[in-house]
């Protein structure tokens, strides 16, 4: 219960930033074309909303199992190799995962003095969402090592 309580806040707000996107967009293209009076800003915020829209949807599309993935060669293995090739796979983006989150965060704090020229925000709400991105999503991916999922979406351990 608040699994999903937590999943639908996640697409609410994921959605909210995606549609102020839009909103921003649209209204500053009209502005500057059709008002001839551009908004300076929505350069900078359309950046800092897209960052924050994929490092999320990276999250999102993991939990619901949305990632590309290309099969053909697991799908040719005996069962006990897949198995393994699965673990073996996730390890791996685990570690990768949180290797770029450390260097993310490490950036991070590097452009944390810098601001924006136009908007005055700090270079730092720009790459934070790397971190903050590969770090659940590798949390998410280190839990499915130990439970298996089932298609209700409640955990079992392995």
């Amino acid at each position: 219960m608040m699994k999903q309580v937590l999943n639908k806040l996640g697409n609410a707000l994921l959605g909210l930033i995606l549609g102020a996107l839009v909103c921003i967009t649209v209204g500053g293209v009209f502005m500057r074309y059709v008002m001839h009076m551009p908004w300076h800003w929505v350069e900078e915020m359309s950046g800092l909303l897209m960052v924050w829209i994929i490092f999320m949807g990276v999250f999102f599309a993991e939990r619901d199992h949305e990632n590309l993935t290309i099969s053909f060669l697991t799908d040719a293995m005996r069962p006990r190799v897949r198995q393994i090739v699965y673990v073996l796979m996730g390890v791996l983006s685990v570690a990768v995962l949180l290797i770029a989150a450390w260097w993310s965060w490490n950036l991070a704090g590097a452009v944390q003095a810098r601001m924006t020229r136009i908007l005055g925000i700090s270079l730092f709400w720009i790459y934070v969402p790397v971190t903050i991105g590969f770090t659940a999503t590798a949390a998410l991916m280190f839990r499915r090592l130990f439970v298996r999922e089932s298609a209700s979406g409640s955990g079992d351990e392995v």
